[in-house]
């Protein structure tokens, strides 16, 4: 038998984690009832001007996110309602001075003209060798910079954490230097990071499937991403340091705020191959279930339905050619008494307690045989694999000891179980008592309500705190291209109102288990004003209160100011995601940035409209001059 040393590289990793759950389910069907969501956006149901009301005193935390940094702001009470007026000007720009406000008009306006955008690069290195580094540095400080990274360092960004505090909205720190490597570089750093060390193929050829195979012509994936910050192996040194950084942010962010966050990206912290190979593992055993389900007649049943037969399992298995006692898989667990289990069940095999690296076969339907997952990693490798969970733990640990909450960004779906699957081992260990470790779920992925309602269901059985950030989704094109070129199935949605009615069928499904239990967490990261109004719209139907901390809401800095502030100065904990570093190095995310306010600047006028109406509000008053006091 083919030994896999996958998991047991995974689960000797010596930090402190209990390796025993799994995080997603390809066919999972809500267990709580959700209220039903159609691609139509809900109409505001603010029934009259003047800001935000809602039945709840503010926090009582003055400076802090929901709390309108105790200022007058336009929030009344009424009974059992909360509503928000994104339309008043004065409101949503109270924290800015005009010319703060005439440089995001004339930034958003330049990043509608593509061909700015598409030269951004080209004409950003013209523009140092005309002015030179220092006068660049100062003119991008000025603009782009200046609308869109909070400073150079962590003691640079404390005036503008502390002003938007004053002012009811909290930031979400994010270091957010990045190598400024060629395409060339790119694809051949991402090449070298997943060569495999042992020349051993398994018996029969490799198995692996295509979509968790690294490939040259997607080395760079860096293309066709917007916004989120890329890294690149090189080293386990270098990990390290991303980890020290991460430190940094992470200390930063408890030194300017009480109440905190900071992002990591599990791709800084390890070599991304064993992040392809153990996604493979994940979604294959998934599989499996779903197979061993059809064989027991229950492949038509909703996901947590379904509940195989133990004996009926061990009788087709080893018919198939496997060997050993299956049994003892379970053995000492409340299923052998059941004599069933379920997905969930079967997902927690892949832990230090079984030997299941020593059956990690998988049945291939079309050859009609058992073949084995993946190579034999040495040991240097299982090494490697132990220190990615070892840094996350370390991060983790600073976190609670700073105040802080951890956002684990997603990233492509290829090594997203993964990513998920670690996230969630942190959330069981670290989110009993509180949130501490809020995963990201992306919905534009087809199986995104999928992932959120197992995970759901497992922090409900388990009893921790189930914490979620829910994004749109920034791979898209990447994803789409890829999937194209590699022959296998598209996971994006197939249009944008897909993406929408998905993106509100998650959040409806968390809203109603906040409901039921409080013992779930959503941040609604949406820059979509039909969204915000939407989950407004549930809470007031559900009965939950700002003032509870279980719904936040995210925008980007520099972006959206007219739904952040006034939510922030009704009351509701809001956040700002922070980008920071020097100026030379955070151009490739600043070029990114670009990219992706093209799209959304062009299909969205009301902000840019909202900006010049405040301006001549302003002139019209005399107060042109006006400084925000806080």
């Amino acid at each position: 038998m083919f030994h896999v040393k996958t998991v047991p590289a995974l689960t000797r990793a010596g930090a402190d984690i209990a390796f025993k759950r799994v995080c997603s389910s390809r066919r999972l069907r809500s267990t709580v009832t959700s209220t039903s969501v159609t691609q139509t956006e809900p109409q505001d149901d603010v029934s009259s001007r003047g800001g935000a009301r809602h039945d709840s005193a503010r926090s009582e935390c003055p400076g802090q996110p929901g709390s309108g940094g105790g200022r007058g702001g336009t929030t009344t009470a009424t009974a059992n309602e909360i509503s928000v007026d994104f339309d008043q000007t004065r409101e949503a720009y109270k924290s800015k001075d005009s010319l703060e406000l005439l440089r995001s008009l004339v930034v958003f306006k330049l990043c509608s003209y593509d061909f700015l955008v598409d030269k951004n690069k080209e004409i950003m290195d013209l523009g140092k060798k005309i002015m030179g580094q220092k006068g660049f540095n100062q003119f991008m400080k000025m603009t782009f910079y200046g609308q869109f990274v909070a400073g150079e360092d962590h003691m640079a960004i404390r005036p503008l954490i502390q002003k938007n505090q004053a002012f009811g909205v909290g930031s979400v720190l994010d270091y957010s230097v990045e190598e400024d490597i060629t395409q060339k570089e790119a694809e051949q750093k991402e090449m070298e990071s997943n060569r495999h060390a042992n020349l051993f193929s398994p018996p029969g050829g490799d198995h692996r499937e295509k979509k968790y195979k690294a490939h040259k012509q997607f080395g760079d994936h860096r293309e066709g991403v917007t916004g989120a910050r890329t890294y690149f192996y090189a080293d386990e040194a270098k990990c390290d340091q991303h980890m020290e950084t991460f430190i940094k942010c992470i200390k930063a962010s408890g030194g300017s705020s009480m109440d905190g966050f900071s992002a990591v990206k599990m791709t800084a912290l390890g070599r991304p191959q064993f992040l392809l190979q153990f996604s493979e593992v994940l979604v294959k055993w998934q599989r499996f279930f779903s197979f061993l389900a059809s064989q027991q007649g229950k492949d038509g049943m909703e996901a947590l339905e379904q509940r195989l037969e133990l004996k009926q399992m061990q009788e087709f298995l080893t018919k198939l050619g496997a060997k050993g006692d299956f049994y003892d898989w379970f053995s000492g667990r409340k299923e052998e008494s059941s004599g069933t289990i379920d997905m969930l069940d079967w997902n927690s095999l892949i832990d230090h307690r079984t030997n299941i690296s020593d059956l990690l076969v998988i049945p291939n339907v079309e050859l009609g045989e058992l073949e084995p997952l993946l190579e034999m990693f040495t040991i240097e490798e299982e090494n490697q694999m132990k220190r990615i969970l070892q840094r996350m733990d370390v991060l983790v640990k600073h976190a609670m000891e700073n105040g802080v909450r951890l956002m684990v960004d997603a990233e492509q779906t290829y090594l997203q179980p993964a990513i998920s699957r670690l996230t969630l081992e942190m959330q069981r260990t670290y989110n009993k008592e509180k949130p501490v470790i809020f995963n990201t779920y992306q919905c534009y992925l087809k199986e995104a309500y999928d992932s959120v309602t197992m995970d759901v269901e497992l922090s409900r059985r388990e009893g921790w705190h189930f914490a979620a950030k829910l994004v749109r989704g920034a791979y898209m094109y990447q994803e789409r291209e890829r999937a194209k070129e590699n022959g296998y199935e598209d996971p994006i949605n197939p249009d944008y109102e897909t993406t929408n009615w998905m993106y509100h069928r998650c959040l409806d499904y968390v809203l109603d288990e906040i409901a039921l239990n409080r013992n779930a967490n959503v941040m609604v990261a949406s820059h979509n004003e039909d969204t915000v109004k939407h989950t407004l719209k549930r809470m007031n139907e559900l009965g939950l209160l700002p003032t509870e901390n279980k719904v936040y809401f995210g925008q980007l800095l520099g972006m959206c100011d007219q739904i952040s502030f006034p939510l922030g100065q009704a009351g509701f904990p809001v956040y700002k995601y922070v980008p920071y570093g020097p100026v030379n190095e955070v151009m490739p995310y600043l070029s990114r940035r670009a990219q992706e306010n093209r799209g959304f600047m062009k299909g969205a006028q009301k902000e840019r409209e909202l900006l010049w109406q405040e301006l001549k509000r302003r002139v019209a008053s005399g107060e042109l001059l006006y400084r925000p006091a806080y």
